[in-house]
């Protein structure tokens, strides 16, 4: 137990007191941003597990407990799950018990916003705890987080399309030609940048000499989808814009890249096999921010009742406030008998959260398996390459469908 014990203070500690130092602080408006502080702390110290965690894992006998000691590799994706995993409980426990919150008044609003020293030890304790369970809970864990990570990344696209929609809505209000002429100069920038960089990818994993039909489809794929895009935006019966068919763009050419550096070390057609750590550590990093983005901008948006967040008892007027402000006024400010309804799903929240880190997961551990004696590089592989291939497939399916829909569906709301 002497090792669980070291392994807990070299988890929990670092991470827990920075949490709790600043907890004091958190309030009902900082309290959907304060989650989003603990789920980064979640994902730096798994970065810091998978980077110099093996030797004290090594020193566990229910973790290795095999005739031959599996390589680092096996134990870094292994410190990476059992850390994610204690995260995934925090915010799936925390989903559950919010189930059915309507309004200020239920008990289990104060929970969500305050007691947050209690909180922290809490994530800690279930961090800890995940050290000393058998590799079966972590090997079926894994498998799950397969499945969880697919459901996030759908969360993600739509939270991308809500972004550049209110991007765009937001400028053109504003009724302005500097603001027309930035949406013209964002537009034009984005569209340089997907064909620029579709140029690049070209150079980059087309060498000369070797057949390498696949990854010309996957960037011809990208740039006929950049075309679409626009064509189908401009279209005089679509109701859409061409500065969100751009962004969107950039993002497929980001996601075409990442899933061509992802390809093996050793396969031909991968340009940047020479140096195929330093781009995974970079495409790696890329990957956590845009999820650390992606999960703040769904807190942040949270507060929108604009957004598939908001629960049906949430107020449908004001949604132009800033997006933090509704919930300044606390239960003290109602009466009893007309409880104050909350902004946003308490449930859907969290559970962003816990899917996010079954994302954390298979991005550090690169969606490889950690129960194998072998392991690849860090987030370097072909389940990755489909993986990030089919995730741009279906953020373009997905901006086609919001621009088409009301065409197919005249008699619905979509606004």
């Amino acid at each position: 137990m002497w090792c669980a014990s070291c392994i807990a203070s070299a988890c929990a500690g670092c991470a827990c007191n920075l949490c709790t130092s600043a907890a004091s602080a958190v309030t009902r408006r900082s309290a959907r941003l304060a989650y989003c502080g603990l789920f980064a702390a979640s994902l730096i110290l798994s970065f810091l597990l998978r980077q110099f965690g093996a030797p004290l894992l090594k020193q566990v006998p229910w973790i290795n407990a095999f005739e031959q000691t599996p390589p680092d590799e096996w134990f870094q994706m292994n410190a990476v799950l059992r850390v994610s995993l204690g995260n995934f409980l925090f915010f799936a426990i925390f989903a559950i018990m919010m189930i059915g919150i309507k309004d200020q008044n239920d008990r289990r609003d104060a929970w969500h916003h305050g007691g947050w020293i209690a909180k922290i030890a809490v994530w800690a304790v279930l961090i800890v705890l995940m050290f000393c369970v058998p590799n079966i809970v972590i090997t079926i864990y894994e498998v799950l987080s397969k499945f969880g990570s697919g459901l996030f990344l759908l969360v993600q696209v739509v939270m991308l399309l809500d972004f550049t929609n209110n991007w765009n809505d937001s400028w053109v209000e504003k009724d302005e030609q500097k603001w027309e002429i930035a949406l013209l100069v964002v537009t034009v920038v984005c569209y340089l940048s997907t064909f620029a960089f579709s140029g690049v990818l070209f150079m980059w994993f087309n060498p000369s000499g070797h057949d390498c039909g696949l990854n010309v489809f996957f960037i011809v794929m990208t740039l006929i989808l950049a075309f679409a895009f626009a064509i189908v935006a401009l279209h005089p019966q679509v109701n859409g814009s061409i500065m969100p068919a751009s962004v969107i763009s950039v993002y497929c050419a980001y996601l075409c890249y990442t899933s061509l550096s992802s390809e093996p070390d050793d396969y031909e057609c991968n340009g940047l096999h020479r140096h195929s750590k330093q781009v995974s550590l970079s495409a790696l990093i890329l990957g956590m921010l845009t999820t650390v983005l992606s999960v703040v901008y769904s807190a942040v948006r949270a507060g929108s009742s604009t957004t598939f967040l908001s629960p049906p008892s949430s107020p449908r007027a004001g949604a132009k406030s800033p997006l933090l402000a509704d919930e300044e006024t606390g239960k003290g400010d109602g009466k009893e008998s007309e409880p104050r309804p909350v902004s946003y799903s308490y449930t859907f929240f969290h559970l962003i959260f816990a899917l996010a880190s079954m994302y954390s997961a298979m991005l550090l551990t690169g969606w490889t398996s950690a129960t194998s004696e072998r392991s690849e590089l860090m987030d370097v592989g072909w389940t990755t390459v489909w993986v990030r291939i089919c995730t741009e497939w279906v953020t373009a399916a997905l901006y086609i469908w919001t621009l088409i829909a009301p065409l197919l569906f005249p008699d619905r709301d979509f606004s």
